[in-house]
């Protein structure tokens, strides 16, 4: 018979050897402070390391962003069957066609953005939120006619709009016909000022390429999240091109609000209710019957 000393499971966490075994997935490595963190801490924490001498801001995917800014319950999603062809035929070391299956699968998302309809507290919002893990949140031919189509239904319905931007730039896969949506955007974009319709941007890390010179500054308020990196070519390339050495800390978001790029560098948990304090100002009933 054995004794009940012998029946004790191996703990989940155990000494041997004068080692610590760590349950895989349970901590994560901060990226900026390096410290050890409770990975449903960090979740709990919208994200965002709790070190206080941190903040640093992890990405998140559209969806979280969409559960963090929009009501419960209160986002429609629209035109989420839009799908990139393949027109230039491209590959490099995969195909595209299969490149886009592969995202698909891992994100569950058609392309690189997610949008729709949602309420701020008790205002109806358009709402564009790239999806930085499809393919780096590049902009191609669908992201410029979801974000067109975003902006005629807020000009139609007379809602304001909102893009969160996370996005290395414009996608090359798509050549010419992804940096048309640029300007297709943009030109968008002035239609709804012309209806004096409010845009808020929200730039969050990274915000590049040419999402950083279209959509993404073209906001009434532009937010960023803390530590974003901000611009349009990357800091290396700069240096070479300009034979300079940058200043510390250059293109990120504390950096660009120092130098008036920015209106506001916002955490994370204060994000929706700045927005919402936003919108009662945009859409107070005296603003709307001056700008009619």
């Amino acid at each position: 018979m054995a004794a009940w000393f012998d029946k004790i499971k191996t703990p989940r966490i155990a000494l041997r050897s004068g080692k610590t075994k760590i349950p895989e997935g349970l901590w994560v490595k901060c990226d900026k402070c390096k410290e050890i963190i409770f990975k449903n801490e960090l979740e709990k924490n919208l994200k965002v390391c709790p070190k206080q001498a941190c903040n640093y801001h992890y990405r998140m995917t559209a969806m979280e962003r969409i559960g963090l800014l929009v009501e419960k319950l209160s986002f429609e999603e629209h035109d989420q069957n839009l799908v990139s062809s393949d027109p230039l035929k491209f590959k490099d070391s995969k195909k595209y066609k299969d490149r886009l299956k592969t995202y698909q699968k891992k994100t569950g998302q058609k392309d690189a953005m997610v949008s729709g309809t949602g309420k701020i507290n008790t205002h109806t919002v358009q709402i564009c939120v790239f999806e930085f893990f499809f393919m780096g949140g590049s902009m191609g031919s669908v992201i410029g006619e979801k974000i067109t189509r975003a902006i005629n239904r807020a000009i139609t319905r007379r809602h304001p709009l909102l893009i969160v931007n996370c996005s290395g730039g414009a996608r090359m896969q798509e050549g010419i016909l992804s940096l048309m949506q640029m300007a297709k955007t943009s030109a968008a974009l002035s239609r709804l000022a012309k209806h004096k319709l409010p845009y808020i941007s929200i730039l969050a890390d990274p915000t590049t390429g040419g999402v950083t010179a279209s959509i993404a500054m073209l906001g009434d308020v532009i937010l960023s999240e803390p530590g974003a990196l901000i611009g349009f070519a990357g800091p290396r390339v700069i240096e070479q091109t300009i034979r300079q050495k940058l200043p510390e800390g250059f293109q990120c978001s504390e950096f660009l609000l120092d130098h008036g790029f920015i209106d506001k560098v916002v955490h994370r948990k204060y994000l929706k209710k700045t927005i919402s304090n936003l919108l009662d100002c945009f859409m107070s009933p005296k603003r709307l019957v001056e700008h009619t």
